[in-house]
């Protein structure tokens, strides 16, 4: 009986020890984007959501001669900006960390999975340092993004694992929907 006790401890320690090494496939900071596109026709976003397109795009707010608006790039470096409508500005908006959100369908999973990441580099950037530097991440069109600071890539594609460079933290990321090309996108945590 002894024996087996210890057989089973041994084998419970093995298990706790395997998944401490595992990170959560979602992240816990908050994020919070509603963005009605049908009322919007933003075309940059409308490609990021169109299943099998490839494309992803980055989501930031800005601030031009005192107005609002989402910028939207695709992953061709083409941007459209879309001005924030009354509804707009009444909804909570937290694009990650640090204003900044990558959409867009993996082309690796079979039904296609719409991924949200934050467009910070997870193993560059530190929200809690003052002053805070963004270390913002480019977006190519085979879908992998780029941090200059620290030159990992992660693929955009696949979970936004590491595909290039040191080891570290795969990319953060957020809960996603849409309901179509000119539909609704939702980000949230």
């Amino acid at each position: 009986m002894r024996k087996t006790n210890i057989i089973i401890a041994f084998i419970l320690l093995l298990l706790t020890d395997s998944c401490s090494n595992v990170q959560n496939e979602f992240s816990s900071n908050r994020c919070y984007f509603v963005f009605e596109n049908g009322n919007h026709n933003n075309s940059r976003l409308a490609e990021a959501m169109t299943p099998y397109s490839g494309v992803f795009c980055t989501i930031s707010l800005i601030t031009e001669n005192g107005a609002q608006y989402y910028s939207f790039t695709n992953s061709s470096g083409l941007t459209e900006k879309t001005i924030l409508t009354d509804l707009d500005k009444q909804r909570t908006h937290i694009l990650g960390f640090n204003n900044g959100l990558v959409v867009g369908y993996g082309k690796l999973s079979d039904p296609l999975t719409f991924y949200a990441y934050d467009l910070e580099c997870p193993n560059c950037f530190d929200p809690d340092a003052i002053p805070v530097r963004s270390k913002k991440l480019s977006i190519s069109t085979s879908g992998i993004a780029t941090c200059n600071t620290c030159k990992r890539q992660y693929d955009l594609n696949n979970g936004g694992i590491i595909t290039s460079g040191d080891k570290g933290n795969k990319l953060t990321r957020y809960h996603a929907s849409t309901t179509g090309a000119y539909g609704t996108l939702s980000v949230y945590n």
